[in-house]
């Protein structure tokens, strides 16, 4: 639903748009999505919203639909072929050469070469249509509970009926203002099976790389359609999802069913990575907030970063962890995530994504576009 005006970061520019103007926003809306990225040699400086590697490749999305890639380690850059200007959020690839990056206005695209061009799979017509043929299904299944329930289990499912109804209007008045809410992040098992999530619980699934969709909402217990930010794979198969209100969900099979778990932090969970053991995960978002969990977050642990930034993403290499946020910070880890170092980056540029590289190396993307530093965060060049 969009009635709020919200932003994840500093990267994913704002969820919501203004229903004051409600045709020229849907017109605004189809433009991007109807025009390809413009081809820039100022792509790699400007805001990148994610990174991640491609077999050797690195690859980066941002706003604009830029889509760059390297494949000396970021020591030069080449821009995709994007057939969409929309400002992207997260990409993720399934295989060494497909590839999915996701954004605003519900785009999904896919790439089969490694990221050098990309296609539309997706929309967020497409999504908020088939929200709401899910929508339409659990009223007809809560109607017929209703029809054999026992008088005294009636009033229930009826309050139950009256809020899905009422979520179909406004997902039904969504739809008449156009694609206006963006998918936040995007995790592939390989090359068929995927998952994206986003804004106003949009969480969606593919097993035949992309080419449909199913609507995976009801799977998880959001009644209040919170903003579901990131999804990941930690070590030993297990799947987390976190988000707004402090939100932490877990698969154990593969995605099929989803548990929420009790989080010690109200707040918004912006992102979520594994420590390298088995069942291990760590949580985190706003004002510094870091959880630590042994047990696919049966319990947790407050970890105190000693940092305020807020943290956008994070990654595991081995016994190394890395986290980066905004404000210029860098946090890492050489303990498996029992406490962390912090550096704040001169430029104090929000940092919305990292990836290692050669040796103890990062390479970091946000508002200054693309930057390889050392293993603290302090520029290279």
């Amino acid at each position: 639903m969009a009635t709020s005006l919200m932003c994840k970061t500093l990267g994913a520019a704002c969820l919501g748009l203004s229903m004051a103007c409600a045709s020229p926003v849907a017109f605004a809306i189809a433009d991007v999505i109807d025009t390809p990225a413009r081809p820039t040699q100022l792509a790699p400086e400007n805001l990148l919203n994610d990174v991640t590697v491609a077999g050797d490749r690195i690859v980066a999305v941002g706003e604009r639909g830029h889509i760059i890639y390297s494949d000396d380690e970021g020591q030069s850059w080449a821009q995709a072929d994007v057939p969409v200007s929309v400002t992207l959020t997260g990409l993720d690839f399934g295989s060494e050469t497909d590839g999915w990056a996701i954004g605003h206005s519900g785009v999904v695209l896919h790439s089969s070469d490694a990221g050098e061009t990309w296609e539309l799979q997706l929309t967020g017509i497409r999504a908020a249509e088939l929200a709401i043929e899910s929508q339409e299904e659990a009223i007809a299944e809560m109607e017929a509970r209703v029809e054999v329930a026992p008088e005294e289990q009636k009033g229930d499912l009826e309050w139950a009926l009256d809020d899905l109804l009422f979520t179909l209007e406004n997902m039904q008045a969504d739809l008449d203002i156009g694609p206006v809410n963006p998918f936040l992040d995007v995790w592939f098992a390989d090359d068929q099976r995927g998952f994206v999530v986003g804004a106003y619980g949009m969480f969606f699934q593919t097993t035949d790389g992309g080419e449909t969709w199913q609507d995976w909402s009801p799977k998880l217990d959001n009644s209040q359609n919170f903003h579901l930010n990131a999804i990941t794979r930690i070590a030993g198969g297990a799947m987390v999802i976190v988000g707004e209100a402090g939100q932490i969900h877990v698969s154990v099979d593969a995605g099929e069913t989803w548990e929420r778990r009790e989080s010690p932090y109200p707040g918004s969970l912006f992102g979520v990575t594994g420590t390298g053991g088995v069942n291990e995960v760590l949580a985190f978002g706003l004002r510094g907030t870091l959880m630590h969990s042994t047990d696919l977050g049966k319990s947790w642990k407050m970890v105190n970063t000693g940092s305020s930034a807020t943290l956008n993403d994070g990654v595991v290499e081995a016994s190394r962890v890395i986290l980066v946020g905004n404000g210029g910070a860098v946090l890492t880890s050489g303990n498996g995530g029992d406490t962390f170092r912090e550096y704040l980056r001169n430029d104090r540029q929000g940092v919305m994504s990292v990836v290692p590289v050669s040796g103890t190396n990062l390479l970091l993307v946000g508002e200054g576009g693309v930057k390889l530093t050392d293993a603290l965060g302090k520029n290279l060049q």
